[in-house]
């Protein structure tokens, strides 16, 4: 909740307007906001642990417990996009000046995955599916909240995120996904890897041409001919030395693009996939959240480790 607090306050404005009744600021807000989601509870379930939690208020300068009303109110102003992107800017400021990004050892990943957009057991869904064809599966597709993130291999630190609705390919996310990242870390030559999902050839030129980055992304060859790409990134990927063999994808760092795949894992078990929104808007703001959350919980597990470290070397 401190650390939430303290990273809010270095970006948020106190209060969103002169005219509001100034009983809680925002940073305090979004403290009691990351503390709910960590703990997987509802706006009520917040307002109840808030409440029975009166030292961590008292903490963060809080002389009483919003209500769920005051944290639903709040979800939706600081899951806005300009509130996270300034969040995930001193998020990235931290781990930078402490040397927790790794990109000069480690590379971006990229990927996106699905989430359950309402609580609903798994069992109830495969009898409703029965017998209904791909007409349910087809309506459920296209209702499915998808986030895609690009994280810092070595920390597991999301440095930015996209949202949406529906199936769709993942080629069209690496052009947002790599510039705000790229442009929130200081160290701006890097490497970056993600699945075939994102194999384009202009976004092997936007990376490499553009941004000076090195992309490594496998190349979809065509099922019918089995020839290789005729583009030059695309087809410098089948190359040996690249791509072609175990020795060559551990040595451009395409093997730690699994990384990835333990931060949507990690977001699912600690934070939960279901959303509790029923709009396609308030389910990307509890993305957003759950993005924030997590940033928070990797940064606040930064924090021991160096005290801890610290302790060690007292101790010697």
């Amino acid at each position: 909740m401190l650390v939430a607090y303290h990273l809010a306050r270095a970006v948020l404005p106190s209060y969103t307007s002169k005219f509001s009744r100034h009983d809680f600021a925002l940073p305090q807000l979004f403290a009691c906001l990351v503390v709910m989601e960590q703990q997987k509870r509802s706006y009520r379930g917040g307002e109840a642990l808030l409440r029975d939690g009166e030292q961590w208020c008292r903490a963060i300068g809080m002389t009483k417990a919003p209500d769920h009303n005051t944290l639903w109110r709040a979800a939706s102003i600081l899951s806005r996009k300009c509130k996270v992107k300034r969040l995930l800017d001193a998020m990235a400021r931290w781990a930078a000046v402490h040397r927790a990004l790794g990109l000069s050892q480690k590379p971006l990943a990229l990927d996106s995955s699905a989430y359950e957009p309402r609580h609903v057991s798994r069992y109830f869904e495969f009898r409703r599916g029965r017998g209904g064809g791909n007409r349910g599966r087809r309506s459920k597709i296209k209702a499915m909240p998808r986030l895609g993130l690009a994280i810092a291999s070595s920390a597991h630190l999301i440095l930015s995120l996209w949202t949406g609705t529906g199936g769709g390919a993942d080629y069209a996310l690496f052009e947002p996904l790599v510039f705000d990242a790229w442009r929130r870390v200081p160290h701006r030559s890097f490497t970056v890897v993600a699945d075939a999902g994102f194999d384009c050839e202009d976004n092997h030129r936007t990376a490499r041409l553009d941004m000076g980055l090195r992309s490594i992304i496998p190349s979809r060859v065509a099922w019918k001919t089995r020839k290789p790409p005729t583009s030059y990134w695309r087809r410098r990927m089948t190359r040996r030395d690249v791509l072609g063999s175990k020795r060559s994808r551990r040595r451009c760092g395409y093997t730690q693009r699994w990384q990835v795949e333990t931060v949507n894992s990690m977001i699912k078990r600690n934070l939960g996939s279901a959303l509790r929104g029923r709009s396609r808007r308030t389910r990307e703001q509890h993305l957003r959240l759950k993005v924030l959350t997590h940033n928070v919980m990797i940064i606040m597990r930064q924090i021991k480790g160096r005290d801890r470290a610290a302790q060690s070397r007292d101790r010697r």
